[in-house]
């Protein structure tokens, strides 16, 4: 049963509900109670469509990547997955026009991929692709970075906004496990981090 009877003291209230966050949380205490959840990490990518898809002679459009920690199992009938997205950021951009993507699970050994497509004002994603190993997915034709731990190629299903995200719910439409080796890359108190 619910006890209605608490009510929080005034020393709790510190944000107002104006502010559009609940009573009593900042972005500060936000972040670092959502820090304490340790979460794996993947890198999220996508082809953009050509320029000009009547024409075989029109440049084909460049490959994005995003580096992720907010990816989780939605449903096992259908497979679904979601991905979230920061609104108005490219990759929220692209998937809003473009239904084909591919996450690929990332192990202990690539945190250099996760940093290289964490930075902001960050180069071009053509530069950012070029020395690591890939195949193009056989649906989506998005990058599936190689020695990672599983890939998944994905159809948007439903998009949701969620305040300054996009809940992006995909169906699985492949699933590979590529390599067994190693543990997986997991982000926790705002560092990259292995198991054990």
């Amino acid at each position: 049963m619910l006890n209605t009877s608490f009510a929080p003291s005034s020393a709790t209230t510190t944000a107002t509900p104006a502010s559009g966050h609940a009573e009593g949380v900042t972005d500060e205490e936000f972040r670092a109670a959502m820090s304490r959840l340790a979460a794996g990490v993947v890198l999220v990518t996508a082809q953009e469509p050509p320029l000009d898809p009547d024409d075989p002679l029109a440049p084909g459009g460049e490959d994005v990547g995003m580096t992720a920690t907010a990816f989780v199992s939605v449903s096992l009938d259908p497979p679904l997955a979601l991905v979230s997205l920061r609104e108005g950021s490219r990759m929220d951009d692209l998937l809003a026009e473009q239904p084909l993507w591919a996450v690929s699970i990332l192990s202990e050994s690539q945190r250099h991929i996760a940093g290289r497509f964490a930075m902001k004002g960050r180069i071009s994603d053509r530069l950012l692709f070029e020395d690591i190993p890939y195949v193009r997915g056989e649906v989506s034709g998005a990058p599936l970075v190689g020695g990672a731990l599983a890939t998944l190629e994905l159809r948007t299903e439903q998009r949701v906004p969620a305040g300054d995200h996009t809940l992006v719910v995909g169906r699985v439409l492949t699933a590979r496990l590529p390599s067994a080796d190693g543990g997986p890359l997991t982000y926790f108190k705002g560092r990259y981090r292995q198991l054990g």
